[in-house]
């Protein structure tokens, strides 16, 4: 299986699309038999998930993601894991494991109302893992 995650230095980024980088792994029998970082590409409305959709990626682990960017995802048959953060390596730990579970997203927001394109953060509830 191959996984993305949202990547702002060695944790996980509070949101998928503004993060600089995702890491990238290939899981099989519970080890990591590759792994490696793409840039991101830029954010985009629907871009990102195409993207690593072409990349062969099946999962995307973030902080967070507007319910927009959700059924992106959905429709090129990536399931979305958010609600994460803390170090790459714990969370790949948890991955290899199969212990990682979603939670609630750090984001609320739609791809509406202002929150697509020109918008350069998304509003996260305090308290809940925002480090931008």
């Amino acid at each position: 299986m191959r996984i993305a995650i949202s990547t702002d230095s060695d944790d996980v980024s509070s949101h998928f699309g503004r993060c600089p980088s995702f890491t990238i792994l290939d899981i099989e029998d519970g080890k990591v038999v590759k792994q490696f970082k793409l840039e991101n590409p830029g954010h985009q409305s629907g871009f990102i998930p195409q993207f690593l959709h072409e990349k062969g990626v099946e999962c995307v682990v973030s902080g967070g993601m507007g319910s927009r960017a959700a059924s992106f995802f959905e429709e090129h048959g990536i399931r979305a894991i958010v609600g994460i953060s803390g170090k790459i390596d714990d969370v790949i730990e948890q991955i290899k494991k199969g212990t990682l579970q979603s939670k609630e997203s750090f984001c609320d927001h739609g791809g509406e109302n202002g929150y697509g394109l020109g918008k350069s953060e998304c509003d996260h509830h305090s308290g809940r893992g925002c480090d931008h």
